[in-house]
């Protein structure tokens, strides 16, 4: 191998880890130099350099007295480009606002990167002006309602190898970590239309959602609702959950589908 050839394939490693870098961060939210040299399987040295050029470009920043990194503003323009190319956050925009000012809570569209789902678009309603900012967050496919409505709808062949491959970490005791338990609450999602999670991804957090299809019937995102549980416990969710499908609904046939 040449060294024009050593150097490029180092480039490309380098690369590589540096996206991994990002990766760790939006999952874990903060990290220190070990954690992230331990889950990059490279001494500290590198995990230090590579979180370095990161903060350079204002991609990463360190939280203050912890040690710790975590996503910095630097991304935000990035998202903001991508989020505004995809027809899925511009459709469903006013309907998100709308739901959004009507019950006081959030309200995100997210759409399905591999073995995740990745918030793309957030309204917060009157009730939530201090909520958790979820734009840009990696979250799990089984405990999220956002995530159960992505994939409840997959063709067979395509949900089964996902299923067989999805970490069923536990979050709270409300967990579904068992695929069998999983595959039965995708029924029952299918069978309803809408998915909903109570207390599953975090303590105190009630969520539903519904797909958003495109104009082949496929879904390509999922539109929810959230809030604290003492303000959507579970009547109330079955109350919301007939106009978030409708909202979602709404958004589909602006994507051009047609039931």
């Amino acid at each position: 191998m040449s060294n024009t050839e050593r150097a490029r394939d180092g480039g490309v490693q380098s690369v590589d880890r540096a996206i991994t870098v990002l990766e760790i961060l939006a999952r874990r939210g903060e990290a220190g130099v070990s954690e992230v040299a331990g889950e990059l399987d490279v001494h500290k040295s590198t995990a230090f350099r590579l979180l370095g050029a990161l903060e350079e470009r204002g991609l990463v920043e360190q939280a203050t007295d912890r040690g710790k990194y975590r996503l910095g503003f630097g991304l935000v323009p990035l998202a903001g480009a991508v989020s505004g190319r995809l027809d899925v956050t511009r459709m469903g925009r006013d309907a998100c606002e709308r739901l959004a000012l009507e019950f006081g809570e959030t309200v995100n569209i997210a759409v399905l990167q591999q073995r995740y789902a990745v918030n793309v678009h957030q309204a917060r309603g009157p009730s939530t002006v201090l909520s958790y900012n979820w734009i840009g967050r990696i979250t799990p496919l089984h405990c999220t309602s956002s995530g159960k409505a992505l994939i409840a709808w997959l063709d067979p062949a395509d949900l089964g190898p996902l299923l067989k491959d999805l970490e069923l970490e536990r979050f709270t005791d409300s967990t579904l970590t068992s695929r069998d338990a999983l595959e039965v609450d995708l029924e029952q999602v299918r069978a309803r239309g809408y998915a909903t999670v109570l207390e599953e991804y975090e303590i105190g957090l009630n969520a539903v959602a519904a797909p958003i299809r495109d104009q082949t019937g496929g879904v390509v995102g999922a539109l929810s609702l959230a809030g604290p549980a003492y303000r959507l416990p579970p009547a109330r969710i079955d109350d919301l959950a007939p106009t978030v499908v409708g909202a979602a609904a709404e958004v589909s046939r602006r994507m051009g589908w047609w039931e």
